[in-house]
């Protein structure tokens, strides 16, 4: 018998958006108000072309109006949002042919650079669009002349919205309604690599000319202590997509763009390397001995940063002895590289911090 390890990995599963979470709320619905009934499951079209049926895990009639709920089930890469109730309150209303508009735990637009104007709920055109046609289809289908008025709701939507970026776009009191295919595809770089390029239009359209780029949170946090001037919409987190994100980054006409991190991926990125993921790319110790060299370090430093076992580790033996040229060295590197990537076109600044947010060094190339 083989083992573990030898045996065929089960394939990730997928799940579904809050977009289609809340369309199928709002079809089940409309349904129970049409039929003065409740409804225990439903089936929706997602844009993805797949026929999904969702469990109606509430549905609360009233004389006018009913609110079904489903619970966003994120598949095998749960997100904040993994477990949430999205609900969907329908009541007729004779003014107008449809309206949609968000309730509790559902986010509101306070700042430019999205897809959803200021002052609207933070509904995004797809899900927008799949409520809007499942509706009416049902409208149709029971030859119902009445309007409806729609709201989506999430209760815990303000307390999940703590655990994301919600707020540095300027999407204040709950979480947004998302979804551009209705399923979220486990460990997906093209939903990370989207989420870059929504943050550095947001920084645009907030005349942001200067961005500052980091590869996680806590070299954020030591960003955010190194530039406190600048607004927090100016801070991206880029994780290990460099490239991409520097190519972003001049395509939407920033000017100047800070990176600023730890030796880990800088000594990747300072050796010409725009993907640092671990996966993808290793820290190549003989470089890190060339710039040892070039900085001064004796032979007996640089035999023992070939046999270093992390960045970190020649980081701290360079600090030890306090050859500050080095970090310089690699910053300037690092800038470098970072131009050819884009083949010019804006400054590029590096700054290096320890893991503890000891300031190591920085650099700059003017365009």
């Amino acid at each position: 018998m083989a083992s573990t390890d030898q045996q065929e990995k089960k394939p990730l599963r997928h799940g579904y958006t809050t977009g289609a979470c809340a369309t199928a709320a709002t079809k089940a619905a409309l349904l129970a108000l049409i039929m003065g009934k409740p409804v225990e499951k439903v089936k929706i079209l997602i844009p993805a072309g797949e026929i999904v049926t969702f469990n109606i895990v509430q549905c609360n009639l009233s004389e006018d109006k009913v609110t079904a709920g489903v619970i966003k089930d994120g598949g095998d890469d749960p997100d904040a949002t993994h477990g949430a109730l999205i609900l969907s309150t329908v009541q007729w209303n004779d003014e107008t042919d449809y309206q949609l508009d968000g309730g509790i735990g559902v986010g509101r637009i306070t700042k430019p650079g999205l897809q959803i104007p200021i002052g609207e709920a933070a509904i995004n055109p797809i899900p927008r669009k799949m409520i809007k046609e499942t509706a009416r289809e049902i409208i149709e289908e029971f030859e119902i002349n009445r309007g409806i008025s729609v709201t989506i709701s999430v209760p815990d939507g303000e307390e999940i919205a703590k655990k994301t970026l919600n707020g540095r776009l300027g999407v204040i009191g709950g979480i947004s309604i998302l979804g551009t295919r209705g399923i979220v595809v486990p460990f997906s770089s093209s939903a990370y690599m989207a989420s870059i390029v929504q943050y550095i239009k947001v920084a645009r359209a907030n005349q942001l000319d200067h961005v500052v780029i980091t590869t996680g949170g806590r070299s954020e946090k030591y960003a955010m202590k190194l530039f406190p001037y600048l607004p927090e919409e100016a801070f991206i987190e880029m994780g290990d997509f460099v490239g991409f994100t520097l190519k972003q980054c001049k395509k939407q006409g920033v000017k100047k763009v800070s990176m600023v991190g730890m030796m880990g991926k800088y000594s990747k990125i300072a050796n010409g390397n725009m993907m640092v993921h671990a996966k993808g790319s290793k820290v190549d110790f003989e470089f890190l001995a060339g710039v040892a060299k070039t900085s001064g370090a004796p032979e007996s430093v640089i035999k023992e940063i070939r046999e270093a076992n992390t960045a970190s580790q020649v980081g701290d033996l360079m600090v030890s002895l306090g050859i500050t040229s080095f970090f310089e060295t690699l910053c300037r590197l690092c800038n470098e590289s970072a131009h050819k990537e884009v083949k010019g076109g804006m400054d590029i600044e590096t700054a290096l911090f320890t893991l503890n947010g000891e300031f190591l060094g920085r650099a700059i190339l003017h365009e």
